[in-house]
């Protein structure tokens, strides 16, 4: 057979139906789904078939027939080799309505759920919001030297990057003063990552480097930190040996929700949302899903450094945080000393995912119980709420499937109903979902 001729036979007309989580397309062809990458619903297209397996085919575009009024130019020159987002090419309040969709029809198909109410999105700035951020780094001589950003698509790769719209402003324009930094210094081919902190006062960059700096190399740091009003830290190991570098008289990182008078103190290393404007939103819905007040005693799980602990604490409710981390748990008690909530709050180290209905029920009586769990979810804690049964839980999650596989469990096995649920665009250009999830106990 002929390339022409083979090249024909993989050549398909699609009509594409939807989107999936990594923000495919997704088509059907002769009862077989095609995974179409860059497709928008609605959209009539050519594409290439690229690799067949035997439940799925993946595509990619030839000729966009007729296109989605969604689909939009990305601003990002970088977007389609840089991995760090991937939804560009459609308008925002599209990416939230697919996102949505994402939502339900996991509850639906792995859950076998449905919301009773579908609560408003909660939206936040586009642009710029991305406070938190992972940037690698390598020293590639055949592309001209240091490359500074994010990982290409599907790659381990970095991306070939000079500019970040998704980072704040006077972060995001550091790319290339960082790429000269580096290229600079004795150690470049040992420094494999910059981590990005922006606080309400100070923005910390904490530099992973695996070999001790030269004298020379240090003054090139201190000369960019003062150039462009950064705070350097270094981290020769894990996250617990990042230290202050330059200058070593700074303002502390904080983030504040105003709406509880609440400021939350936390290191660069340290767990917090990526976008603080959303994370705000967030707090509030959760509150008023949970609905705290004085007499009650409230279960906060994953609780960090207390970002939901506290402002439930505000309320008037007795509130205990668990965390696996104990040293997370310290700093938890010292945030609250810092609001003034210490008497309100209580902190306990425990391993959520090994929990069972005799374990958990140690925690005590609980009127209502806040979850917010990594992407693997809570499922051990979902099956053991049988002998505590808290009347209202709120369930904050950053993965759709580990939320719906537990909303299965509460509702068909624990005696829950769903009330309400609906996604938090927390990371806008992006396929991620995050949402919230309200039970009560029938």
């Amino acid at each position: 057979m002929s390339d022409k001729l083979s090249l024909q036979r993989r050549t398909k007309t699609l009509h594409v139906e939807s989107v999936d989580h990594e923000a495919m397309g997704i088509a059907r062809h002769e009862g077989k789904v095609v995974f179409i990458d860059g497709a928008l619903p609605n959209e009539r297209i050519k594409a290439t078939i690229t690799k067949e397996k035997s439940a799925f085919d993946l595509a990619h575009i030839d000729t966009i027939l007729s296109p989605s009024p969604t689909r939009t130019t990305p601003r990002c020159p970088h977007f389609g080799v840089c991995g760090g987002c991937n939804m560009q090419h459609a308008h925002s309040d599209a990416q939230v309505a697919f996102k949505q969709r994402i939502l339900e029809d996991n509850l639906e198909r792995i859950g076998k759920v449905s919301s009773e109410t579908i609560l408003p999105a909660i939206y936040g700035p586009e642009w710029g919001y991305r406070y938190r951020a992972r940037l690698s780094v390598r020293y590639v001589e055949k592309k001209g030297g240091v490359l500074v950003g994010f990982h290409e698509k599907s790659s381990s790769f970095v991306a070939d990057m000079h500019e970040c719209h998704i980072l704040p402003p006077h972060i995001g324009s550091l790319i290339d003063p960082l790429r000269e930094l580096v290229q600079q210094l004795s150690i470049r081919e040992r420094l494999p990552q910059v981590e990005v902190a922006v606080g309400e006062r100070v923005s910390i960059l904490v530099l992973r480097i695996l070999e001790t700096p030269s004298v020379a190399d240090e003054e090139l740091i201190k000369a960019f930190a003062d150039t462009h009003q950064v705070v350097i830290w270094f981290q020769t190991k894990g996250p617990d040996s990042a230290k202050p570098f330059y200058p070593v008289d700074f303002h502390g990182l904080t983030y504040s929700l105003p709406d509880f008078g609440v400021t939350m103190p936390f290191a660069p290393t340290e767990f917090t949302q990526v976008n603080p404007q959303v994370n705000r939103s967030l707090v509030s819905r959760a509150m008023t899903l949970l609905s705290p007040r004085a007499g009650e005693r409230i279960v906060d799980l994953f609780c960090g450094l207390g970002n939901f602990t506290l402002p439930i604490a505000r309320h008037g409710a007795q509130v205990l945080g668990v965390e696996g981390n104990p040293a997370l748990i310290e700093r938890a008690y010292q945030n609250a000393e810092f609001n003034g909530l210490r008497e309100s709050v209580q902190f306990k180290a425990m391993n959520l995912f090994t929990v069972t209905e005799e374990s958990f029920s140690e925690l005590g009586p609980m009127d209502k119980l806040l979850i917010d769990p990594p992407r693997d979810g809570a499922l051990e804690v979902v099956k053991s709420l049988g002998r505590v049964r808290p009347q209202r839980v709120v369930y904050v999650s950053c993965n759709p499937s580990t939320l719906a596989r537990d909303a299965q469990i509460m509702v068909h096995h624990q005696g829950y109903k769903l009330k309400a649920a609906g996604v938090v665009n927390m990371f806008p250009h992006t396929a991620h979902v995050e949402s919230v999830a309200l039970f009560e106990l029938i």
